[in-house]
């Protein structure tokens, strides 16, 4: 089993493996290269999310700066707007469903750490410390709206319908069409779609 297979299994993996390495300096560059573009040069940046993000729809919408670690592990759907500073660490698959909104300064990450500090301690290899890790899925439901500088941990599934308050930190899943806020998040109110 490849590092890259493991790392979207949630198997312990080497995040210093050269395919590894090789994707996320590519992913990295990418982004660069996108948050360094003008509002106005579409077909730039649609050229360059085509390279970061292949399994976007073409009507996806993203202002510059953003930062994904690989790019080829987020999935988003069709009408999806983020705003400024949009940071997705995808070492793990994160699904994102269709008309989803998301404010400025939204953090998603996959990646977690051995909590034993023994496994955690880093190395050296190819003269950079690093440890082994782990990543979890993360999957945000169609009609779900996250508010400005939310984090959102390993693992969580956000229910259809959801809204995320500003400054929330998402540790759990959450119940389709309700409004979650806090560190942790928690249920505040159901919401009535009819």
């Amino acid at each position: 089993m490849t590092e890259f297979e493991k790392m979207i299994n949630n198997i312990l993996y080497d995040p210093m493996d050269s395919e590894l390495v090789e994707l996320r300096t590519k992913a990295h560059r990418l982004s660069k290269e996108y948050s360094d573009t003008f509002d106005d040069e579409f077909d730039k940046r649609r050229e360059i999310l085509k390279k970061l993000l292949p399994h976007a729809q073409d009507d996806t919408n993203i202002e510059g700066p953003i930062y994904f670690d690989y790019g080829v592990n987020t999935y988003i759907g069709k009408r999806f707007f983020a705003n400024f500073n949009f940071t997705v660490l995808d070492c793990a698959k994160v699904i994102i469903g269709d008309d989803v909104f998301i404010a400025p300064n939204v953090s998603i990450y996959t990646a977690y750490h051995p909590l034993k500090y023994k496994e955690r301690n880093g190395y050296m290899k190819n003269g950079i410390i690093t440890d082994d890790e782990y990543a979890k899925e993360i999957v945000i439901g169609n009609n779900v709206w996250i508010g400005g500088s939310v984090t959102i941990l390993p693992g969580v599934h956000i229910a259809d319908g959801c809204v995320i308050g500003a400054g929330s930190v998402v540790t759990k899943d959450t119940e389709a069409n309700s409004v979650y806020a806090g560190n942790p998040a928690k249920l505040l109110r159901r919401i009535d779609n009819d």
